[in-house]
């Protein structure tokens, strides 16, 4: 495929300062084998019991207390967003190669959509599943599949949707021109839902009820990190960024020449992210209420985070195992 990128002045990276200070709240926590790799995004069950998907097409659920990991399924393909159905017993899993699928408790899993119109999904990525069985799903590209993620951001090409399933089967577009439409979380009234733009450092909010219904914002913007999933727990929204912000590729995104030579590096010759984990809880105003860091690699390329009573889990679209890390008083519930 031809590698077309487009201008944009990024904003500046406001880095890792104020309600982002670096911090190292990450670093102590447990790590839990996964038996595999990836597990990119976690989901908590009515017993709650954290929920992944891995690599090889497996989802797993781990015991409270980790240990080894009961296998509820394979659905082939990469499963990326994880969510508990509204039957609060199935799951919803966003099949990167595959589209939207419902996993029931007997292990089955069931294709829900893999297009819109005569346009296949190339990288379903996260979903939120309303109270009426509602589901909210991002579809980071149109052109570029998870193995050339990067690619997508580089060009901006700005494919990514997210998309509305109701519960008759209807698909509709519910935002478009996204550069790799991520994270979706609904609001606790479910009056509006949120999606991650994780090539532009925001996050947007889209009303779906009351007098703003049918309007657009920024939720919040000029993030110093790549938004990735974004869940809810104890009353807040989380999301987590796999790297921080680079000064340097910033300047590239003016400049879409430098990017095609970038783009034809070899792999081991592009630049390299840094292994900071990082997560952040915000709140229904778009607050920044709390971050948690590892600044020193040991939890990295951090994709989602949920919080769940006392402990937050962490996932990782690459790493072999799942983070569990105590929370802070004042984020425990």
């Amino acid at each position: 495929m031809e590698f077309e990128p487009r201008s944009w002045h990024a904003p500046r990276d406001p880095g890792l300062t104020g309600p982002f200070a670096k911090n190292d709240l990450l670093r102590s926590a447990a790590l839990w084998d996964t038996t595999g790799r990836g597990p990119e995004d976690i989901a908590i069950d009515a017993e709650g019991r954290p929920v992944t998907g891995l690599a090889d097409g497996r989802v797993l659920r781990f015991d409270v207390t980790g240990g080894v990991p009961e296998e509820l399924a394979n659905v082939g393909g990469r499963p990326l967003g994880i969510e508990i159905d509204s039957d609060g017993e199935s799951l919803i899993v966003c099949n990167a190669e595959l589209g939207l699928q419902r996993v029931t408790p007997d292990g089955k899993s069931r294709l829900l959509v893999d297009r819109y119109g005569d346009t296949a999904f190339t990288l379903t990525n996260n979903a939120a599943v309303a109270r009426d069985g509602t589901i909210y799903f991002s579809v980071s590209s149109h052109r570029w599949s998870l193995a050339d993620y990067t690619a997508d951001i580089l060009e901006r090409s700005a494919t990514g949707l997210l998309y509305r399933r109701d519960t008759n089967g209807d698909v509709d577009v519910v935002m478009d021109g996204l550069v790799f439409a991520n994270g979706v979380a609904l609001s606790s009234a479910e009056d509006f839902v949120l999606v991650a733009e994780l090539g532009s450092y925001r996050i947007h909010r889209i009303w779906l009820h009351g007098e703003r219904a049918g309007t657009k914002d920024i939720f919040i913007e000029n993030l110093p990190g790549f938004p990735d999933n974004l869940n809810v727990g104890n009353g807040l929204f989380w999301c987590a960024f796999p790297r921080t912000r680079d000064r340097a590729l910033d300047a590239t995104l003016s400049r879409p020449r430098v990017r095609r030579v970038i783009h034809r590096l070899p792999e081991r010759l592009q630049p390299k992210a840094s292994r900071h984990g990082f997560v952040a809880a915000f709140d229904e105003a778009g607050s920044v209420i709390a971050t948690l860091q590892d600044p020193s690699g040991r939890v990295a390329v951090t994709t989602s985070a949920i919080a769940h009573g006392r402990y937050l889990y962490v996932g990782s679209l690459s790493e072999p195992t799942l983070a569990v890390v105590a929370l802070p008083l004042s984020l425990a519930v």
